[in-house]
């Protein structure tokens, strides 16, 4: 992904046909179209047919096959119900007569109850962080292939500050937990069903592989495959995509040649913004 604009362009789809929108991929170098474009191309097509006084509060995907980046990919959304308080959609896609992704989202007007949230973890901010590609550098010299098997999947869209820097070179035991901060790299305009799009998009990295740090030092040996099963994702509070998140993770399970992995998401000032869940596959490649 070249910069914020194309990626915001990506997630502009076409109406083709009465609840039926097209998106394009943009060329990954694994070959497999990105988990987390899915989510926020599905939710979108989703977005374009709900009534404007309603936003997203939750959406869960599962994804089915592999997309293909050199195919466009067609969201069918069903309006499942349209009620007093709830708008509930799903959406297909599919590229050619496969479905490769399916999702579920509820939409609801804003409503006022009972609040609470926890509390922000207390770790350094991203002001004296380096981002992830400055904290790898030393790897382009002395592990090259480590060092492009963590740049490929970058997005120049968004940027990255880890509070862990776990390629240091020490051999130690990890517990399961990861922070990073985020933000897009440039304005966002002020449009929730924006915002939400970009966070579902930007939610898919640095999950999964939360589930791989207690054995880090093996997987960085091996040729390790790593694809999203499923994602969900609940919106607490409108984001701000061009300012900074904070992602709080942790892995509680993995085993099966599965990873489960949960979120946080987090503004400077403390606020909950997101919640999020994912199961993946982790195994070693044949």
């Amino acid at each position: 992904m070249d910069s914020l604009a194309s990626l915001i362009d990506l997630l502009s789809l076409k109406e083709t046909a009465d609840d039926v929108y097209v998106g394009n991929s943009y060329q990954t170098a694994w070959g497999r179209v990105f988990g987390g474009q899915v989510l926020g191309q599905s939710l979108s097509a989703a977005y374009a047919t709900v009534p404007r006084d309603r936003t997203a509060h939750s959406m869960h995907g599962y994804f089915i096959l592999a997309g293909k980046p050199d195919q466009p990919i067609r969201y069918e959304v069903d309006r499942i119900r349209d009620g007093g308080s709830f708008t509930t959609r799903r959406v297909v896609a599919w590229q050619g007569d496969e479905a490769i992704y399916s999702m579920s989202a509820s939409f609801q007007k804003q409503q006022e109850g009972y609040e609470h949230q926890s509390s922000i973890p207390n770790v350094l901010p991203p002001e004296v962080l380096l981002t992830d590609y400055d904290q790898i550098k030393h790897l382009k010299e002395s592990n090259p292939k480590l060092y492009r098997r963590l740049t490929i999947i970058h997005p120049n869209a968004i940027e990255f500050r880890p509070v862990e820097n776990f390629y240091r070179g020490e051999s130690v035991q990890r517990a399961p937990f990861r922070h990073v901060w985020f933000r897009a790299r440039g304005e966002v305009a002020q449009d929730v069903r924006l915002q939400h799009q970009l966070l579902a998009y930007a939610s898919d990295y640095n999950l999964l592989t939360t589930a791989a740090v207690p054995h880090l030092d093996q997987a960085l040996r091996e040729d390790v495959f790593f694809a999203s099963i499923d994602h969900a994702l609940w919106f607490h509070a409108e984001p701000r995509m061009d300012e900074w998140l904070l992602y709080a993770t942790d892995s509680p399970f993995a085993g099966g040649s599965r990873g489960y992995s949960r979120g946080s998401v987090y503004n400077q000032q403390g606020q909950l913004i997101a919640s999020v869940a994912q199961e993946g596959l982790i195994r070693k490649m044949r």
